[in-house]
């Protein structure tokens, strides 16, 4: 019986959440490294902009082979970023100041350093020998089948201990946790729980359709083109997407470990959880099957929005594509993370118009229907950074170079200070460079701007928060050319029509006779221009209108 839902409980609903990458954020030790306390420091920037949550990407322990998302110990901080303390007393000034906490739990695998592992592969017969996936391998000696790892490579590494081979979708020294072990859901469980103790708000679940695998170990077919695939798992230099990944994700049993991890998280008030779906042209459907019934995952994202496309008819195809899979679930939308090239760069055509779009972008964000996700410094207006070969820390990029450049380019440090060494992000050496055109959009310039991108998310997000409808309220798209956005939103007595231009020329939308346009109501940042029942738009526009 799913537990009746209180008002509280859905504090994440519609909820706008900032990411921070802990590494990147701010240096308080002189390493180069952002750590906790950093985070301490600079929760008053991310409670001015007014924001629900943050989601910290990891800070456990870990060799740092994959920058975090290998870890070695569930339930402790790595040195880099302090101590369990420093975690504790971020925790209650994040809640001091109204801001609920996510953290990031990647529980699909571990580092090949975590005792768990080192123990598994010490033989066939020790209590965890079954904690992970161990296969023999084909008579020829070959890899049992021809699962893919996303970094690149056969998803499968021989231990000449065990004389088998384990399996990992990502670096050889991030080994698959075994999900069919119940004892595996049991520990790992118990790590959550840790967490929960603590006071954490809810999780971020890395990966969360890879904690299965097919038992059968069977091959994975070619991929064959969809047109419904509107989100890339891999960039396409990545052989990784030329399989369908049948097998080696998103098997059926997943759906009753995260019925599982949802009863633990109900006997707390209020927590929650959003999962990061990647499932090729599956991932609605995925998405859909995760979140309803209200006794799996709260809400999830995918990888749509994280493409090169800011057209009216992409965002129309993702939004709707969603509408019609998930009926009783719930998503989060987001342009950028860790993960990607920061949107703004993706987006623009020419630099003149960074940050006309980034205000464009962040409007448009926040009146879709669903939560939100930001990315740290994308309320900057940043844009990809550009490094040399030599700066890369990401084995993503390092193997693929020069035809896909990793994720560093997102991942530079946050700039504070314009007129401080590292744009006052650490006094020493940062761990990657802080490029010269961050510096000259830090926060401290930024702040004294009336029309900066900084202020313009300030006010965008105080006018969907002054809104209640476009938190949850119903969302309609009305019928335009391929150039124009047009929707409305509406709850409880309030109907607006919002209308976008996306393209690079002005542009007009005649909504129907039957729409009764009342006032234009003022959006920061952009003017109405209606005249005898058309909304005129300038190119990259946007209007909102009272029905």
């Amino acid at each position: 019986m799913t537990k009746p839902r209180r008002k509280a409980d859905d504090w994440w609903r519609g909820a706008v959440i900032y990411q921070v990458y802990p590494r990147s954020f701010q240096d308080t030790t002189g390493d180069g490294m952002g750590d906790l306390r950093g985070i301490t420091k600079r929760l008053g920037h991310i409670a001015s902009l007014g924001v629900d949550a943050i989601w910290l990407s990891p800070f456990f322990k870990s060799p740092m082979a994959d920058m975090g998302y290998d870890v070695s110990d569930y339930c402790d901080v790595d040195p880099m970023f302090g101590t369990l303390a420093d975690f504790d007393a971020m925790l209650a000034e994040a809640h001091r100041l109204g801001i609920k906490v996510i953290i990031d739990q990647v529980i699909s695998h571990t580092s090949d350093q975590h005792p768990w592992f080192v123990e598994s592969r010490s033989s066939r017969s020790n209590p965890k020998a079954d904690w992970y996936v161990w296969a023999d391998p084909k008579p020829d000696g070959t890899a049992p089948n021809n699962w893919l790892s996303i970094f690149g490579g056969p998803g499968w590494e021989w231990d000449g201990v065990r004389k088998q081979y384990y399996m990992h979708n990502f670096l050889t020294s991030q080994p698959d946790l075994n999900f069919h072990n119940k004892a595996v859901q049991d520990a790992l469980l118990s790590t959550v729980r840790f967490w929960l103790d603590r006071g954490v708000d809810g999780f971020r679940l890395d990966t969360v359709n890879f904690y299965f695998h097919d038992r059968k170990l069977r091959d994975n077919p070619p991929h064959e083109p969809n047109p419904d695939e509107t989100g890339l798992d891999a960039p396409d230099v990545n052989p990784y997407g030329m399989q369908t990944h049948r097998y080696d994700k998103t098997q059926p049993e997943n759906v009753d470990f995260l019925k599982r991890f949802r009863a633990l998280l109900d006997e707390y008030e209020g927590r929650m959880t959003v999962g990061e779906v990647g499932d090729g042209a599956r991932s609605l459907k995925t998405v859909a099957e995760y979140t309803s019934g209200g006794d799996k995952l709260n809400m999830c994202y995918t990888f749509d929005l994280l493409g090169p496309d800011f057209t009216a008819d992409h965002i129309r195809k993702c939004v709707q594509g969603f509408q019609r899979a998930v009926t009783d679930g719930w998503v989060c939308w987001a342009f950028s993370n860790h993960d990607v090239n920061r949107h703004v760069s993706r987006f623009i055509h020419a630099p003149e118009e960074r940050e006309r779009v980034a205000k464009l972008a962040i409007t448009l964000l926040s009146t879709l229907r669903g939560s939100i996700c930001l990315y740290q410094g994308e309320e900057l207006g940043l844009t990809e950074a550009e490094l040399a070969f030599e700066d890369l820390r990401d084995p993503y990029g390092i193997r693929f170079w020069p035809a896909f450049k990793g994720r560093d380019g997102c991942r530079t440090p946050m700039p504070w200070q314009r007129g401080e060494a590292h744009a006052g992000f650490s006094t020493a050496k940062t761990w990657l460079p802080v490029p010269e055109d961050h510096a000259r959009l830090a926060v401290d310039t930024q702040e004294k701007i009336a029309g900066s991108v900084l202020n313009h998310y300030r006010a965008t997000l105080a006018f969907r928060k002054e809104h209640e409808t476009l938190h949850d309220g119903d969302m309609s798209f009305l019928h335009s050319n391929h150039d124009i956005l047009a929707f409305t939103r509406e709850k409880a007595g309030e109907k607006l029509l919002f209308v976008f231009n996306l393209t690079r020329e002005k542009a007009e939308f005649v909504p129907a006779k039957s729409l009764k346009l009342g006032e234009p109501l003022p959006v920061p940042g952009f003017g109405a221009k209606l005249k005898d029942g058309t909304i005129e738009l300038d190119a990259l526009d946007m209007a909102c209108v009272r029905l």
